[in-house]
């Protein structure tokens, strides 16, 4: 996944918008305007550290949307290092108003994805000895997406799909509302075709059955085994034998992982990567 810098800042400034509003009148009513101080992020908890790009940018923004000279920032420890209590990441010369203003989003997004980072490394080492990829999903924050997919990255593993646009994936409620795989299959090389798009196409099964059916029709790239017992799942991987890209899918975690890996599938997605992350204890403090 390549991060679009513009929507990455627009991003940014939207969520500056949300905090500060019509101004950070604690910062306005009790610090100088000309004050130039110092900061410290410090880490207080163990795990991967994701963000510091991110944090940068907010720096920036910052600094233009609410008329600051340019943060002199120095950092110390790069997105994906193992870090562990009392290691500093970076120090932040600046504005006092301008790294008032900037800290709290800086942090909560530091933070979440630190968590976010920590855990994928987790689960990819859980792995990393076999043939497999780890995928995460859609099931992320409504508008924090792209830094949960940084994170996710930064930790090991790999990107899906970003959205419903770069991909076509035929799930159950599309399977059934097309009256069935073949009439799904056929719809979306049509769609395709009469759209002028390349894009790959992804079926999801749920019986050995249906994976039956998707390899008599054919014309995918990927199937996708929701919800297999590892036998089944193991079945399946024979039956497919290489004609197509495998994905496993669901209740996919640390716990789940290496069986499942090991039953030979080419990838395997988790949801758990986004939606069941707790967030890295990082502060910033002046000095």
């Amino acid at each position: 996944m390549e991060t679009n810098p513009r929507v990455l800042r627009d991003l940014i400034h939207l969520a500056l918008l949300e905090d500060i509003g019509d101004g950070d009148h604690s910062s306005l009513s009790s610090v100088p305007a000309d004050a130039m101080k110092k900061a410290r992020l410090l880490v207080k908890q163990e795990g991967i550290l994701a963000g510091v790009e991110v944090a940068l940018v907010i720096l920036e923004e910052t600094a233009t949307l609410y008329n600051h000279p340019q943060a002199n920032v120095e950092v110390f420890i790069q997105d994906g290092t193992r870090i562990k209590v009392g290691d500093i990441v970076m120090v932040i010369e600046a504005s006092a108003q301008l790294i008032l203003k900037a800290e709290r989003l800086l942090l909560n997004i530091m933070q979440r994805m630190s968590g976010i980072a920590t855990y994928a490394r987790e689960m990819v080492d859980i792995i990393g000895d076999l043939p497999v990829k780890l995928l995460d999903t859609r099931k992320t924050t409504p508008n924090f997406r792209l830094f949960e997919k940084m994170a996710t990255k930064i930790g090991g593993a790999v990107n899906h799909r970003m959205g419903l646009y770069d991909m076509i994936m035929l799930k159950d409620n599309h399977v059934d509302y097309a009256g069935g795989i073949e009439a799904a299959i056929t719809n979306a090389r049509n769609y395709l075709k009469a759209n002028g798009k390349n894009l790959k196409i992804e079926v999801e099964t749920r019986s050995l059955a249906e994976v039956d059916e998707v390899l008599r029709v054919g014309q995918v790239d990927i199937i996708m085994l929701d919800n297999f017992s590892l036998e089944n799942m193991r079945e399946a991987v024979k039956r497919i034998n290489g004609r197509f890209e495998t994905e496993a899918s669901g209740n996919i975690t640390e716990k789940t992982l290496r069986a499942v890996a090991e039953t030979g599938v080419d990838s395997i997605s988790s949801g758990a990567l986004t939606h069941q992350i707790q967030s890295l204890d990082l502060s910033l403090k002046a000095f």
